[in-house]
């Protein structure tokens, strides 16, 4: 009997590290096809948190609270097995593994871009715990960028937000650019709370209310907080 049973505990073991046959559409569409890919729960969220840049595991972590590490651990294998996220180290002296979006992965950056602006027209939800990743923050800023309130303005703009490394927006003639890293010569430097930034281009929230800084020309940097706002939301 104790044989028996060491069997069967053997095989429940290699039944657990086996791994579960992915599901899929069964469909030829191209639609259903990247759904097998990336339309597991959590999936474009990682995508999203890969955009701006390569990220440690728990850097990942933090960005996604509310994902364990089991389930980023799966999500991670799954995605890479797809060719959208390769893992990377970085030269010394930092010598971290890293995960970031291969060039088809990149090919998502409009479709989370899109699923933001429909977002950005749905009530926006209430109650304990709700937060937003600091690449969130960011990437709403290009999602609710609005082109025809930049006509004719251009502005080099550094944002050193809390939580965060340091990110350039370029603004020329009714285009954004926005990045990685500190501008060469900044016309503005806006520091502070990455929420409260959200709230004064959104209309939210007046500037002189919040403790966000603004270093340089002043009123560029106040125009500049007026080229996001939020969208007519969609009728019930």
């Amino acid at each position: 009997m104790i044989g028996n049973s060491n069997h069967k505990i053997g095989k429940v073991a290699i039944l657990q590290t086996m791994p579960t046959k992915k599901r899929t559409y069964g469909d030829v569409c191209g639609i259903a096809r990247a759904l097998d890919l990336v339309g597991e729960r959590w999936s474009l969220m990682i995508v999203r948190e890969l955009l701006l840049g390569p990220k440690r595991f728990t850097d990942l972590r933090a960005g996604l609270p509310g994902l364990g590490p089991d389930v980023l651990s799966q999500r991670m294998r799954e995605l890479a097995a797809a060719g959208l996220v390769h893992k990377r180290k970085l030269p010394p002296p930092v010598a971290a593994q890293v995960y970031e979006l291969t060039e088809l992965g990149r090919r998502l950056e409009p479709v989370v871009m899109a699923l933001g602006d429909f977002g950005s027209r749905l009530p926006v939800p209430t109650g304990p715990g709700l937060r937003m990743s600091f690449d969130a923050h960011i990437l709403s800023l290009r999602t609710l960028f609005a082109a025809d309130r930049a006509d004719g303005f251009t502005a080099r703009v550094e944002l050193r937000l809390d939580g965060g490394p340091v990110y350039q927006a370029r603004v020329d003639d009714g285009e954004l650019v926005l990045e990685q890293g500190g501008a060469d010569v900044p016309d503005v430097i806006i520091t502070g709370d990455p929420g409260e930034l959200l709230g004064v281009a959104h209309g939210r929230i007046a500037l002189a209310d919040t403790a966000l800084q603004i270093d340089g020309d002043h009123a560029m940097g106040e125009r500049f907080l007026t080229l996001f706002p939020l969208p007519e939301p969609a009728l019930a």
